[in-house]
């Protein structure tokens, strides 16, 4: 199985695909404007507790209120916010908590305006993205992730992941890291920890020590509200969450990230810092990796699958709907059973492939096509189970109900990606689809002033959609075989997958843009 990180870079965004054996598996955006990133940590104001809701609404410098429940201020409140206070009023200079008295935890089951009050000091923990309509979700739980660990201030408490199977292996871990840990944080141990020396799992519990006393000297001169720590860029975050040995290729067309990922690299894996590659190729990198095409197929109403069969995926306020439909499928299946049987595993793995591509959450319904036989339903259980058990996102998957639906809540912290993959047709509606006239006309208008004017041109290109590129190619004789015979130079035309039907763009041979 190879995996390769593909990132590509724009003026206003950080585009990073995920490929799995060269299929796109995950897609993520990172924009400049986006100020509330899951793991970021501010300083922050309460804005009013709530007592109906037992929950306060927290100024933390977005438009619309963070949502601040009781059971997310962690039983450490009270300890934190005595230390916010000595650090703020310069009376505590010593950042390490191995000396500082912790306070009484909170009572699990309180009431909001009991622990805490308006206008009062917190450092707070983005969860959740702002999303439509609602503000951030945030926690006062504070953690600070590593590679391998994830460090817990204000708490002793060290916990390993339940990925990990061995119980020799947990045992050898908790372990190592109760002889290394600081007095005062508490360490959740991750799965990717396993099998991993004393020397490493230090040397990350450093880094984030590190990390949260950089934090402190900031919080002494922070104003309301103010962000104090900064999530890891979002290429150094994925790669802190699923890189691992499989990796074959990370390919970045921008060297100023190039070598953030190649120092991050270094520093977590540096056997493998090789597979770091600038890319400097002509054609766009999504295109070179065939990512813009699999964009344009697997995102929009339905996503197809091999052989006819197909998901029709519909979006409500409430939840969203997948309907599984086996089209025009022909297979050497028996009977409707194998064949319902073997659609549905298929959906299955798709389904769980399109989960984490549009990084749907929520609660997600399945309508499988209807099977009879309990160890076939048995089966689908357990392979959709296994499909998704890759899925960094929090998730349960319920048996297949009576009526033949599967259910499903997934973990959402960020906006849902939404790619719109339909173009209107430009002969109008109702149309057939052609290479519309006027865009020919207008083309040639523009080709006969480039070459009018730069006669020493000889490498002019076409990039257009691929649906006009073919109709400009095909045929005898074709439009670009009149253009050559018309002004003795060939065009060459690429086709652009990211183009939509109308836009198309003249470059010279070094791939500017001939205006």
């Amino acid at each position: 199985m190879n995996r390769e990180l593909i990132v590509r870079s724009s003026p206003d965004a950080v585009d990073f695909a995920l490929l799995k054996d060269g299929k796109l598996i995950e897609l993520h955006k990172d924009e400049d404007d986006n100020n509330f990133s899951v793991g970021d940590i501010f300083l922050a104001k309460i804005r009013k507790p709530v007592t109906g809701l037992n929950a306060a609404f927290v100024n933390v410098g977005y438009e619309k209120d963070a949502f601040l429940h009781y059971h997310d201020l962690g039983p450490q409140l009270s300890s934190m916010l005595q230390f916010i206070k000595k650090v703020r009023t310069g009376k505590l200079k010593d950042f390490s908590l191995k000396n500082f008295p912790f306070e009484k935890d909170i009572d699990k089951n309180g009431s909001i305006n009991e622990v805490i009050k308006a206008n009062q000091s917190l450092l707070v923990q983005i969860v959740k993205e702002p999303i439509s309509t609602k503000g951030p979700r945030i926690s006062s739980e504070l953690s600070l992730a590593g590679r391998y660990l994830v460090m817990v201030p204000f708490s002793d408490r060290v916990s390993v992941s339940q990925k990990i199977g061995s119980k020799e292996e947990k045992d050898r871990l908790i372990r190592l890291v109760k002889s290394i840990k600081p007095k005062g944080f508490g360490v959740i141990i991750r799965t990717v920890a396993e099998g991993k020396k004393v020397a490493e799992l230090d040397r990350d519990l450093q880094n984030l020590s590190s990390k949260w006393m950089t934090m402190c000297m900031k919080l002494q001169k922070a104003s309301h509200p103010s962000k104090v720590l900064i999530e890891l860029n979002r290429a150094s975050s994925i790669l802190r969450d699923v890189f691992n040995d499989s990796f074959t290729g990370i390919h970045v067309d921008d060297e100023t990230l190039y070598n953030q990922i190649k120092d991050y690299l270094h520093e977590i894996a540096p056997q493998k810092e090789s597979i770091v590659k600038l890319y400097s190729g002509s054609s766009p990198i999504f295109e070179k990796f065939g990512i813009e095409r699999q964009i344009k197929t697997s995102f929009g109403r339905t996503a197809s699958m091999s052989r006819g069969a197909y998901l029709v995926i519909e979006h409500t306020e409430a939840l969203h709907v997948i309907d599984v439909n086996s089209g025009n499928r022909s297979n050497k299946a028996k009977n409707q059973e194998d064949t319902a049987l073997e659609v549905n595993l298929s959906a299955a793995s798709e389904i769980a492939r399109q989960l984490r591509l549009r990084d749907m959450g929520g609660i997600i319904v399945i309508d499988f096509i209807d099977m009879v036989k309990g160890d076939h339903r048995r089966k689908l259980f357990d392979h959709l189970r296994d499909e998704m058990k890759d899925d960094r996102a929090k998730h349960k998957i319920l048996p297949p109900s009576k009526f033949g639906l599967v259910q499903i809540t997934r973990q959402r912290v960020r906006p849902e990606m939404n790619i719109k993959t339909s173009e209107e047709n430009p002969n109008g509606s109702g149309a057939e689809v052609e290479a519309p006239i006027v865009l020919i006309d207008k083309i040639n208008h523009d080709l006969e002033r480039i070459m009018k004017g730069n006669q020493k041109n000889n490498g002019v290109v076409l990039n257009i959609h691929p649906f006009i590129a073919a109709y400009l190619t095909k045929g005898f004789p074709s439009p670009r075989y009149k253009w050559f015979v018309e002004y003795k130079k060939w065009v060459k035309i690429q086709p652009r997958d990211a183009y939509t039907y109308l836009e198309y763009r003249f470059k010279d041979k070094d791939g500017k843009t001939i205006r």
